[in-house]
Formats: structure tokens, sequence, C-alpha cells
């Protein structure tokens, strides 16, 4: 298995980066992840690395050196994050868990299978073209209906961590093709740029090149409003291909990357089923009372 993968993230202009993106691989499976937590919520930033560690934990307790059934273990992972979270705030008794966004791409088998819950993004670019990309968990804000002078928000209706159940779309695994490229990317990265601008911006450039040119772009066209921007990209290649910054011939070998990078990798906090992980989250989140919107976190002026 041959890939080539990049990640890049930066503060834009908030106070504080509540983007985490990874990577972990074995030597028949890759995972990549990026998350990005609420604003308007304490902890957002908790809640992303969380999240991120989890599912990082999961695969590697799973992936031996694959994964048997790809949509149960994202749908699980996803699952097992949202419950951790949830836990977390019972145990420090907060008023209101953190929340984070999340999107997962599972690449094995020369396939890719994908997972979001919230409005964090993939992107599959073959040559210069958007092939799929994830629809974003959100509707526009109609606390301003019928005045035109407020402009329209998206406000998300699910996301890791709040005290309903998730709402985890999960695709069908898709065959690739030399050169396929997938970015996974924040919200801080593809609202100021189109699909189009996106694609072209990953489909002739190296990862390692196409992420930092991307959230340099989106940074320039955001300014000082501009949002935390995360890009990890991937690209795909036949195992007979070498190609720079990949991680080639992978034998028995397996690794994870994080950013911010992590000294520790959890083991996975629980083995519950989906039923029992779907028992335990609905026991937790009678805690924090009834679910309430998506608070948005306040721009900048």
């Amino acid at each position: 298995m041959t890939f080539s993968v990049a990640h890049t993230s930066r503060i834009g202009g908030r106070d504080l980066n509540e983007d985490r993106s990874a990577y972990c691989y074995t030597s028949q499976s890759v995972l990549l992840l990026v998350a990005d937590g609420l604003g308007g919520y304490p902890l957002g930033e908790v809640a992303a690395q969380m999240a991120v560690d989890c599912m990082v934990a999961c695969f590697r307790r799973h992936a031996t050196p694959r994964l048997a059934d790809g949509t149960a273990f994202l749908t699980r992972a996803f699952l097992t994050a949202h419950y951790e979270i949830l836990r977390y705030a019972v145990v420090r008794s907060m008023a209101a868990p953190p929340r984070t966004t999340l999107v997962a791409a599972l690449v094995q088998d020369g396939q890719v299978q994908w997972a979001h819950c919230g409005d964090s993004r993939l992107y599959w670019v073959r040559d210069d073209a958007v092939r799929a990309r994830t629809v974003d968990h959100a509707g526009p804000d109609r606390r301003h209906t019928g005045q035109t002078d407020v402009p329209q928000r998206q406000v998300l209706y699910t996301c890791v961590g709040a005290p309903t159940l998730p709402r985890i779309d999960v695709s069908e695994p898709a065959a690739l093709e030399p050169g396929d490229k997938l970015l996974l990317c924040s919200d801080g990265l593809w609202g100021p740029l189109s699909d189009m601008e996106i694609a072209r911006g990953i489909a002739h450039l190296p990862p390692h090149a196409a992420t930092e040119t991307l959230v340099q772009r989106a940074y320039r066209k955001a300014g000082a409003r501009s949002d935390n921007l995360t890009a990890l990209a991937l690209e795909w290649q036949p195992a007979q291909k070498s190609i720079d910054d990949a991680q080639t011939g992978l034998d028995d070998t397996s690794g994870w990357v994080c950013e911010p990078a992590q000294s520790d990798i959890p083991e996975p906090p629980t083995d519950m089923d989906e039923n029992e992980l779907i028992a335990a989250i609905t026991a937790l989140r009678g805690t924090f009372g009834p679910p309430v919107g998506r608070i948005p976190a306040a721009t900048p002026e």
C-alpha cells in the first residue's frame, strides 16, 4: 500500500485553535480524521482531541491489520467518541458537554469509505473535479427569518458530544484510482473557498504543498475574520509506484500522527457493541436536560 499524506492547521483569526487532525495506519489500512471543536460551548478543543484520540484508539485495536467491516467500525468508533465526551462532562459535573464535528476516511483494499457528523468535510478529487464530498449537517438559522438585512448563517443540527444521539452518515466503499486525492478539512478552510478552488488546489500538488496552499488561500480570503483552518490530504497510488513523502512498502508496521502531537494513545475506552453504546449514551444525556441548538462562535469584529 502506497500513499502520500500531509496535514496543516492554523489558528486563523481566533484566540484558540479548536481543530484537531490525525492519521493512523497499518500495512493494509489508513484512517484520516479531522475534528472541529464547537465554539460557544466549553472546551471545544477537548472534545475535538477526545474524538480524534478515541477514533485512533479504536483503529489500533481493531485494524489487525485491516478492518473486517468498515461501516461497523466507523459507526461504533463515532459512538464511542460521543459516549466518552458525555462521560467526561458527567465526571466533571459540567452544565453542558463539549462538542465537536468529526469527519473520517478509511482507505483499505484499494477503496475509500468515509463518515461524518457536522460540517467538517471530505472531498474526493480526481483530476480537476470533485468526485464526491460530504453534505453538511446544517441548515439556515431561522431566528432572523424575513429580515433581509441579516446574513443567513448555517447552524449545525447534529454533532459529536451533544445530548442527543449524533447523526452519522457513512458512505459505501468506493474504488480509488491512481492519483486520486482525499481532502478532509474544517469549515474554516472550505468556507472561504469554492469546491472548484479546492479541487484545483489539491489536484496538481503533492499533499504537503496542497494543504499549505489551500490553508493560505483560505486565510487570505477570510482575513481577520478567519476561523481555525485545518486540511488533511492523501494521495493514493498503486503499490508499485513510490512518491514523495509517502508511507511506502508498509509491512506489519503501524503508526499514527496527530496535530497537536500526543505522547500517549489511549486504549479504546469501551468494548460495548452499538446497542450498548446507544443505551449508555441515552442514560447519560438525561444528565444535561433537553438538547439546545448550536451556539455559533462569536465572529471577531
